[in-house]
């Protein structure tokens, strides 16, 4: 029987994070609605609360009966969910004097306590509260602290630890070594999950759950499609049927590039160049809700008109990973932004779902490529959004602009693969954490400045125009803006600190290469309160 962590989700941004700092401990878990605990699980080896953006006293905060697992599995209770842990047991939360945010060193820490093995002294944690414990339950201890904050992390020294911090940040530098504490040492994981596992165990369920039947899989030429193709093919071999439509607004000589390296991957794949219904259905529309309804729409029509040749098709396989399904319905039932392929399937469509990487994040999605054998350059694409080039180009979709985005962002994006990097401490931690193919050397690690950030992309606006001046006359063009982030998820993100000199170069050679632009600018906006995306 497979082990597995419950994680509680109780709204954080950062909950998703956990989830992947247990599973790089070789642990699978399983992130579910504060109030889904799964009774009579006997897999479950312990359970983790996280952190919430409500205050424990809120009318509307999440409550959870913690009689469901308390005294039955370790419990690790995180900012919210250590509050909720005090408030619940007889312990005292109030609002604090002014918002702990930010990095803060444990003054005091009970190295004795086998949450804390291994810490160092003054150990750096990352706060992020407005409210504070000022008083535990009975029979509780206190096993950390900062200058600001007495109860950082309390225990019964049984079967509950709870901090105020949040360890799943790259900020708490010895955060991983505590999950692995809670994990490995008090909940005793195996440690059995691991890419390997996942493909053998993926296989043989596919192959179950499949039976004799034919698949059909919708290709969109990024990491997830690409990944569970190769996945589903290692299943059940010449059964899968893969579709790749090119909408028109992918990148520069993407769909060829693409429809060649599906063929060295040995897959079955029809393309189909639907192109000038996608811009004819676009036409005039400038909303982004609704050029991602008419792109899913008419993916959908021409989908399905492929789909309808192979008349012994029963499956649908998609490449969705769970961040997808967590930002198109968070916790709180609020659409962030609607995805393409999550919210079930058309009933005209009569097949039934397949999403073999559902529970995955990106990272992890990567691992079970290279362990399949994929190529690099496959697996270390960057994100790129369903509807294509039309959510980077603000104002209504037409050929010309697409030419205009995609010359553009050729530029850019080969720029990003020739700059090379070399990163060290935390920055170079968190891009080895991602899975970029790295080695350390003295310290440090050289990568290209692609691998080192999350996604990048152009982006046109369209709606704007800027006077420009080029070889003495006056030019009245549309400007580009450059979006990279850095990231581990993509549930947070922050804006990449690219050098001055790569800035120059690549805005000096798409201001004279684009015909249509005169000016570069660059986005140094963060996911909260940006999204990654420009629509």
């Amino acid at each position: 029987m497979q082990q597995k962590i419950i994680i509680l989700d109780f709204g954080s941004q950062t909950t998703q994070l956990i989830g992947r700092r247990v599973r790089e401990l070789d642990t699978f878990c399983e992130i579910v609605p504060y109030n889904k605990f799964p009774k009579g699980d006997e897999s479950v080896i312990g359970v983790i609360l996280s952190g919430s953006p409500f205050s424990v006293h809120d009318p509307e905060a999440f409550q959870v009966d913690l009689n469901q697992f308390v005294g039955k599995v370790p419990v690790l209770g995180i900012c919210y969910g250590a509050q909720f842990i005090s408030h619940t047991l007889g312990g005292k939360v109030e609002k604090s004097d002014s918002r702990e945010y930010g990095r803060a060193h444990l003054q005091y820490i009970n190295k004795e306590n086998p949450l804390f093995r291994g810490f160092n002294d003054n150990s750096q944690v990352w706060m992020s509260h407005g409210d504070t414990i000022t008083a535990i339950p009975g029979g509780f201890e206190v096993i950390g602290s900062t200058a600001d904050v007495k109860y950082a992390a309390y225990s019964n020294g049984k079967d509950i630890w709870a901090v105020q911090f949040h360890p799943e940040v790259f900020h708490s530098l010895q955060g991983t070594q505590l999950l692995r504490n809670f994990v490995v040492d008090i909940c005793g994981s195996r440690q059995d999950w691991s890419a390997a596992s996942f493909v053998d165990t993926t296989v043989a369920e596919l192959r179950e759950q499949i039976g004799n039947d034919r698949v059909i899989l919708g290709l969109s030429g990024g990491v997830d499609s690409s990944v569970a193709a190769v996945l589903l093919n290692k299943a059940i071999g010449n059964r899968l049927t893969c579709i790749f439509v090119d909408h028109g607004m992918l990148r520069k000589n993407e769909f060829q590039q693409v429809m060649d390296d599906y063929k060295v991957l040995g897959l079955n794949v029809i393309g189909v160049d639907a192109s000038e219904k996608f811009f004819s259905d676009l036409a005039g529309v400038t909303d982004p809700e609704q050029k991602r309804k008419i792109i899913g729409r008419d993916f959908v029509e021409v989908f399905n008109a492929e789909a309808r040749k192979i008349t012994d098709a029963r499956w649908l396989a998609q490449g969705t990973i769970y961040p997808d399904r967590i930002e198109s319905l968070n916790i709180t039932g609020k659409v962030i932004k609607s995805h393409h392929n999550v919210g079930g399937l058309p009933k005209e469509m009569n097949l039934q779902l397949c999403e073999p990487l559902k529970w995955l994040f990106k990272d992890e999605v990567r691992r079970v490529g290279r362990q399949m054998g994929m190529p690099e350059h496959l697996i270390t694409r960057h994100p790129f959004p369903g509807p294509g080039l039309a959510v980077r180009i603000l104002g209504d979709i037409t050929p010309e602009k697409v030419r205009i985005l995609q010359d553009a962002d050729d530029i850019y994006i080969r720029g990003l693969r020739d700059y090379k990097v070399k990163l060290s401490g935390e920055e170079a931690r968190r891009v080895l954490a991602a899975g970029v193919p790295a080695q350390m050397q003295d310290g440090e690690i050289e990568v290209s400045l692609y691998d080192q950030i999350w996604q990048a992309g152009a982006v046109l606006l369209s709606t704007v125009r800027s006077v420009g001046v080029m070889g003495d006359e006056r030019t009245y063009e549309n400007p580009i803006a450059l979006r990279a982030v850095t990231s581990t998820d993509a549930m947070t993100a922050d804006w990449a600190h690219l050098p001055y000199d790569f800035l120059a170069k690549v805005s000096n050679e798409i201001i004279n290469k684009v015909k249509g632009v005169n000016r570069v600018c660059y986005d140094i906006s963060s996911k909260p309160p940006s999204t990654i995306e420009w629509e």
